[in-house]
Protein backbone atom coordinates (compact mmCIF):
# COMPACT_ATOMS: atom_id res chain seq x y z
CA UNK A 1 0.00 0.00 0.00
CA UNK A 2 2.44 2.61 0.83
CA UNK A 3 4.65 1.81 -2.23
CA UNK A 4 1.38 3.75 -4.18
CA UNK A 5 1.84 6.61 -2.12
CA UNK A 6 4.52 8.16 -4.20
CA UNK A 7 2.84 7.74 -6.90
CA UNK A 8 -0.98 8.55 -5.79
CA UNK A 9 0.19 11.84 -4.49
CA UNK A 10 1.37 13.61 -7.47
CA UNK A 11 -1.48 12.05 -9.22
CA UNK A 12 -4.01 13.72 -7.18
CA UNK A 13 -2.24 16.83 -7.34
CA UNK A 14 -1.92 16.44 -11.44
CA UNK A 15 -5.52 15.86 -11.19
CA UNK A 16 -6.48 18.69 -9.38
CA UNK A 17 -4.30 20.92 -11.81
CA UNK A 18 -5.93 19.65 -15.01
CA UNK A 19 -9.23 20.59 -13.26
CA UNK A 20 -8.47 23.66 -12.69
CA UNK A 21 -7.28 24.24 -15.76
CA UNK A 22 -10.33 22.79 -17.17
CA UNK A 23 -12.66 25.13 -14.77
CA UNK A 24 -10.30 28.32 -16.01
CA UNK A 25 -11.32 27.47 -19.34
CA UNK A 26 -14.73 27.42 -19.08
CA UNK A 27 -15.23 30.46 -17.42
CA UNK A 28 -13.07 32.35 -19.42
CA UNK A 29 -13.31 31.30 -22.78
CA UNK A 30 -15.26 33.38 -25.19
CA UNK A 31 -18.58 32.75 -25.93
CA UNK A 32 -18.98 33.34 -29.47
CA UNK A 33 -22.55 33.36 -30.75
CA UNK A 34 -24.28 34.22 -34.36
CA UNK A 35 -26.96 36.94 -32.67
CA UNK A 36 -27.46 39.49 -35.62
CA UNK A 37 -28.81 36.92 -37.67
CA UNK A 38 -32.02 37.08 -35.50
CA UNK A 39 -32.61 41.22 -36.40
CA UNK A 40 -34.89 39.93 -38.94
CA UNK A 41 -37.07 37.67 -36.43
CA UNK A 42 -36.88 40.84 -33.49
CA UNK A 43 -38.10 42.96 -36.62
CA UNK A 44 -41.52 41.60 -37.06
CA UNK A 45 -42.61 42.96 -34.12
CA UNK A 46 -39.62 44.80 -32.74
CA UNK A 47 -37.82 46.72 -35.38
CA UNK A 48 -33.98 47.02 -34.30
CA UNK A 49 -31.03 48.70 -36.01
CA UNK A 50 -27.96 46.64 -35.59
CA UNK A 51 -24.70 48.73 -34.96
CA UNK A 52 -21.34 48.39 -34.46
CA UNK A 53 -19.59 50.88 -32.22
CA UNK A 54 -15.79 51.15 -32.11
CA UNK A 55 -14.60 50.11 -29.11
CA UNK A 56 -10.58 49.79 -27.33
CA UNK A 57 -11.41 46.08 -26.55
CA UNK A 58 -11.76 43.65 -29.12
CA UNK A 59 -9.50 40.69 -30.67
CA UNK A 60 -5.95 40.40 -32.21
CA UNK A 61 -7.34 40.46 -35.65
CA UNK A 62 -8.21 44.27 -35.66
CA UNK A 63 -12.05 43.83 -35.25
CA UNK A 64 -12.57 45.50 -32.01
CA UNK A 65 -15.99 46.38 -32.69
CA UNK A 66 -19.01 46.26 -30.02
CA UNK A 67 -21.82 44.57 -31.97
CA UNK A 68 -25.66 45.92 -30.56
CA UNK A 69 -28.79 46.75 -31.32
CA UNK A 70 -30.74 50.09 -31.41
CA UNK A 71 -34.32 50.99 -31.16
CA UNK A 72 -34.83 54.38 -30.75
CA UNK A 73 -37.63 55.67 -28.44
CA UNK A 74 -39.79 59.03 -28.21
CA UNK A 75 -37.62 62.08 -28.40
CA UNK A 76 -36.67 63.38 -24.95
CA UNK A 77 -37.67 60.33 -23.36
CA UNK A 78 -34.20 58.64 -22.26
CA UNK A 79 -32.13 55.99 -23.72
CA UNK A 80 -31.08 52.79 -21.79
CA UNK A 81 -28.11 50.44 -22.29
CA UNK A 82 -28.19 47.06 -21.61
CA UNK A 83 -25.45 45.01 -21.12
CA UNK A 84 -26.10 41.02 -20.42
CA UNK A 85 -24.46 38.71 -18.20
CA UNK A 86 -21.86 36.05 -18.68
CA UNK A 87 -21.44 33.86 -21.20
CA UNK A 88 -24.53 35.25 -22.98
CA UNK A 89 -25.43 38.02 -25.50
CA UNK A 90 -27.59 41.13 -26.09
CA UNK A 91 -30.53 38.84 -26.60
CA UNK A 92 -30.92 38.05 -23.09
CA UNK A 93 -31.60 41.81 -22.50
CA UNK A 94 -34.31 42.08 -25.08
CA UNK A 95 -37.48 41.72 -22.51
CA UNK A 96 -36.27 44.19 -21.06
CA UNK A 97 -35.86 46.20 -23.96
CA UNK A 98 -39.45 45.93 -25.19
CA UNK A 99 -40.76 47.12 -21.87
CA UNK A 100 -38.26 50.03 -21.70
CA UNK A 101 -39.15 51.12 -25.14
CA UNK A 102 -42.99 50.62 -24.72
CA UNK A 103 -42.68 53.27 -21.71
CA UNK A 104 -40.61 55.45 -24.52
CA UNK A 105 -37.31 54.89 -23.81
CA UNK A 106 -34.55 54.46 -26.96
CA UNK A 107 -32.66 51.14 -25.95
CA UNK A 108 -28.98 49.82 -26.88
CA UNK A 109 -28.27 46.21 -26.58
CA UNK A 110 -24.81 45.36 -27.16
CA UNK A 111 -22.58 41.86 -27.01
CA UNK A 112 -19.47 42.35 -24.54
CA UNK A 113 -16.45 41.50 -25.89
CA UNK A 114 -15.75 37.59 -26.26
CA UNK A 115 -19.90 37.47 -26.56
CA UNK A 116 -22.05 36.96 -29.22
CA UNK A 117 -20.99 39.28 -32.36
CA UNK A 118 -18.69 41.12 -30.68
CA UNK A 119 -14.82 39.64 -30.73
CA UNK A 120 -12.49 38.77 -28.58
CA UNK A 121 -10.42 36.11 -26.87
CA UNK A 122 -11.10 35.86 -23.47
CA UNK A 123 -14.04 37.05 -20.83
CA UNK A 124 -11.87 39.23 -18.72
CA UNK A 125 -14.80 39.77 -15.75
CA UNK A 126 -15.25 43.38 -16.65
CA UNK A 127 -11.49 44.21 -17.55
CA UNK A 128 -12.15 44.81 -20.88
CA UNK A 129 -16.29 44.34 -20.94
CA UNK A 130 -15.90 47.82 -19.07
CA UNK A 131 -14.39 49.21 -22.69
CA UNK A 132 -17.64 48.22 -24.11
CA UNK A 133 -19.57 49.94 -21.86
CA UNK A 134 -17.15 53.16 -22.30
CA UNK A 135 -17.93 53.14 -25.85
CA UNK A 136 -21.79 52.42 -25.82
CA UNK A 137 -21.86 55.14 -23.71
CA UNK A 138 -20.06 57.44 -26.14
CA UNK A 139 -22.06 56.35 -29.03
CA UNK A 140 -25.04 57.39 -27.22
CA UNK A 141 -23.78 60.88 -26.17
CA UNK A 142 -22.65 61.61 -29.76
CA UNK A 143 -25.78 60.08 -31.20
CA UNK A 144 -28.14 61.36 -28.26
CA UNK A 145 -26.43 64.73 -27.50
CA UNK A 146 -30.21 65.81 -25.66
CA UNK A 147 -31.51 62.89 -23.95
CA UNK A 148 -30.47 61.45 -20.42
CA UNK A 149 -28.36 58.43 -20.66
CA UNK A 150 -29.10 55.07 -17.81
CA UNK A 151 -27.39 51.79 -17.78
CA UNK A 152 -29.01 48.26 -16.55
CA UNK A 153 -26.11 45.69 -16.41
CA UNK A 154 -26.99 42.00 -14.97
CA UNK A 155 -23.75 40.22 -13.40
CA UNK A 156 -21.00 40.68 -15.63
CA UNK A 157 -22.58 43.10 -17.15
CA UNK A 158 -22.83 45.15 -14.19
CA UNK A 159 -19.22 44.67 -13.19
CA UNK A 160 -18.33 46.22 -16.58
CA UNK A 161 -20.59 49.07 -15.45
CA UNK A 162 -19.00 49.50 -12.47
CA UNK A 163 -15.10 48.99 -13.07
CA UNK A 164 -15.43 51.75 -16.26
CA UNK A 165 -11.63 53.23 -15.76
CA UNK A 166 -13.21 56.39 -17.65
CA UNK A 167 -16.29 58.57 -15.76
CA UNK A 168 -19.33 57.84 -17.64
CA UNK A 169 -22.01 60.70 -17.03
CA UNK A 170 -24.74 58.41 -16.63
CA UNK A 171 -28.48 60.00 -15.44
CA UNK A 172 -29.47 56.45 -13.56
CA UNK A 173 -28.08 52.97 -12.94
CA UNK A 174 -29.34 49.74 -12.29
CA UNK A 175 -27.36 46.90 -11.52
CA UNK A 176 -28.41 42.87 -10.78
CA UNK A 177 -27.08 40.06 -8.96
CA UNK A 178 -22.84 41.84 -9.17
CA UNK A 179 -20.64 40.23 -7.15
CA UNK A 180 -18.55 42.33 -4.52
CA UNK A 181 -15.31 40.57 -5.53
CA UNK A 182 -14.08 38.25 -7.71
CA UNK A 183 -12.71 35.98 -4.96
CA UNK A 184 -16.23 35.81 -4.03
CA UNK A 185 -17.77 35.47 -7.21
CA UNK A 186 -15.22 32.38 -7.91
CA UNK A 187 -15.47 30.75 -4.31
CA UNK A 188 -19.41 30.32 -4.91
CA UNK A 189 -19.53 29.13 -7.65
CA UNK A 190 -17.10 26.62 -6.61
CA UNK A 191 -19.25 26.06 -3.58
CA UNK A 192 -22.13 25.53 -5.53
CA UNK A 193 -20.94 22.86 -8.03
CA UNK A 194 -18.20 21.04 -5.72
CA UNK A 195 -19.32 21.56 -2.51
CA UNK A 196 -17.16 22.93 0.83
CA UNK A 197 -14.07 20.91 -0.91
CA UNK A 198 -14.24 24.15 -3.90
CA UNK A 199 -12.99 26.34 -2.41
CA UNK A 200 -9.71 24.99 -1.82
CA UNK A 201 -9.44 25.20 -5.88
CA UNK A 202 -10.21 28.83 -5.34
CA UNK A 203 -6.54 30.42 -5.18
CA UNK A 204 -5.47 28.12 -8.15
CA UNK A 205 -8.55 29.08 -9.95
CA UNK A 206 -8.08 32.59 -9.27
CA UNK A 207 -3.92 33.02 -10.17
CA UNK A 208 -4.87 31.06 -13.35
CA UNK A 209 -7.82 33.70 -14.26
CA UNK A 210 -5.30 36.49 -13.79
CA UNK A 211 -2.26 34.78 -15.22
CA UNK A 212 -4.28 34.53 -18.49
CA UNK A 213 -5.72 37.85 -18.64
CA UNK A 214 -2.79 39.75 -17.50
CA UNK A 215 -5.11 41.19 -15.01
CA UNK A 216 -4.33 41.63 -11.13
CA UNK A 217 -7.43 40.23 -9.12
CA UNK A 218 -7.83 43.59 -7.31
CA UNK A 219 -8.84 45.45 -10.89
CA UNK A 220 -11.71 42.85 -11.05
CA UNK A 221 -13.05 43.95 -7.59
CA UNK A 222 -16.35 45.89 -8.23
CA UNK A 223 -16.77 46.82 -4.94
CA UNK A 224 -13.60 48.96 -4.50
CA UNK A 225 -14.85 51.05 -7.66
CA UNK A 226 -18.96 51.43 -7.00
CA UNK A 227 -18.45 54.44 -5.04
CA UNK A 228 -17.19 55.83 -8.07
CA UNK A 229 -20.00 55.17 -9.58
CA UNK A 230 -21.56 59.29 -9.42
CA UNK A 231 -24.97 58.02 -10.71
CA UNK A 232 -28.79 57.36 -9.08
CA UNK A 233 -28.10 53.36 -8.46
CA UNK A 234 -30.49 50.53 -7.77
CA UNK A 235 -28.96 47.41 -6.85
CA UNK A 236 -31.23 44.46 -7.23
CA UNK A 237 -30.65 41.04 -5.67
CA UNK A 238 -32.53 37.76 -4.99
CA UNK A 239 -32.86 36.14 -1.78
CA UNK A 240 -32.75 32.87 -3.40
CA UNK A 241 -29.38 33.62 -5.40
CA UNK A 242 -26.10 31.35 -4.35
CA UNK A 243 -23.88 33.33 -6.43
CA UNK A 244 -24.12 37.08 -4.99
CA UNK A 245 -25.78 36.57 -2.19
CA UNK A 246 -28.31 39.06 -0.42
CA UNK A 247 -25.38 40.03 2.26
CA UNK A 248 -22.66 40.73 -0.53
CA UNK A 249 -25.17 42.86 -2.15
CA UNK A 250 -25.16 44.81 1.18
CA UNK A 251 -21.61 45.23 1.42
CA UNK A 252 -21.61 46.60 -2.10
CA UNK A 253 -24.92 48.93 -1.03
CA UNK A 254 -23.05 50.40 2.05
CA UNK A 255 -19.97 51.32 -0.45
CA UNK A 256 -21.75 52.76 -2.85
CA UNK A 257 -22.97 56.94 -2.36
CA UNK A 258 -26.07 58.33 -2.52
CA UNK A 259 -28.80 58.43 -4.02
CA UNK A 260 -29.27 54.86 -3.49
CA UNK A 261 -32.03 51.94 -3.53
CA UNK A 262 -32.21 48.39 -2.87
CA UNK A 263 -34.33 45.68 -4.08
CA UNK A 264 -34.07 42.29 -2.82
CA UNK A 265 -36.18 40.53 -4.66
CA UNK A 266 -38.31 37.10 -2.38
CA UNK A 267 -37.18 33.73 -4.50
CA UNK A 268 -35.58 35.17 -7.22
CA UNK A 269 -32.21 33.31 -7.96
CA UNK A 270 -29.13 34.50 -10.11
CA UNK A 271 -30.25 34.61 -13.37
CA UNK A 272 -32.56 37.04 -15.68
CA UNK A 273 -34.52 38.92 -12.60
CA UNK A 274 -37.31 40.21 -15.72
CA UNK A 275 -38.36 36.59 -16.34
CA UNK A 276 -38.68 35.87 -12.61
CA UNK A 277 -40.61 38.85 -11.10
CA UNK A 278 -42.18 40.35 -14.41
CA UNK A 279 -44.47 42.86 -14.17
CA UNK A 280 -43.56 43.72 -10.45
CA UNK A 281 -39.57 43.78 -11.78
CA UNK A 282 -40.82 46.47 -14.84
CA UNK A 283 -42.92 48.35 -12.05
CA UNK A 284 -39.65 48.81 -9.89
CA UNK A 285 -37.17 49.80 -13.00
CA UNK A 286 -39.96 52.47 -14.11
CA UNK A 287 -40.20 53.46 -11.27
CA UNK A 288 -36.72 54.01 -10.43
CA UNK A 289 -35.60 55.29 -13.74
CA UNK A 290 -38.84 58.30 -13.76
CA UNK A 291 -37.73 60.32 -12.13
CA UNK A 292 -34.03 60.79 -13.05
CA UNK A 293 -34.64 60.56 -16.58
CA UNK A 294 -37.89 62.78 -17.16
CA UNK A 295 -37.98 64.98 -14.01
CA UNK A 296 -35.27 68.12 -14.29
CA UNK A 297 -35.32 70.97 -12.28
CA UNK A 298 -33.33 74.24 -13.11
CA UNK A 299 -29.62 72.66 -13.40
CA UNK A 300 -31.84 69.60 -15.13
CA UNK A 301 -31.52 67.34 -11.81
CA UNK A 302 -34.34 66.76 -9.40
CA UNK A 303 -34.46 68.50 -6.83
CA UNK A 304 -31.95 67.82 -3.89
CA UNK A 305 -34.07 67.11 -0.86
CA UNK A 306 -36.46 65.16 -3.00
CA UNK A 307 -34.10 63.15 -4.61
CA UNK A 308 -32.42 62.69 -0.75
CA UNK A 309 -35.97 61.91 0.47
CA UNK A 310 -36.89 59.43 -2.31
CA UNK A 311 -33.15 57.61 -1.51
CA UNK A 312 -33.46 56.81 2.07
CA UNK A 313 -36.85 55.80 1.96
CA UNK A 314 -36.00 52.97 -0.07
CA UNK A 315 -32.78 51.53 1.40
CA UNK A 316 -33.29 49.32 3.71
CA UNK A 317 -31.97 45.86 3.08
Amino acid sequence: MRRWIPIAIPACVSAIMIGAVGVGELLSGAAPTSVDSLSGTVSSDFPVESVQIPSDAGSSDGDSGVHGWLRRGEHGGGVVLLVHSIRSNRVEMLSRARFLNARGYGVLLIDLQAHGETPGERITFGARESENVEAAVAFLRKNFPSERIAAIGVSLGAAAIVLAGHPLRLDAVVLESMHPTIKEAVENRLRLHLGEAGRVLSPLLLWQLTFRLNVPPEALNPITRIGNLNAPLLLISGTDDRHTTVAETGRLFEAARQPKEMWIVPGGGHFNMHAYAGKEYEGHILDFLEPYMHERGADGWMDQDATHQRAHSNNGI
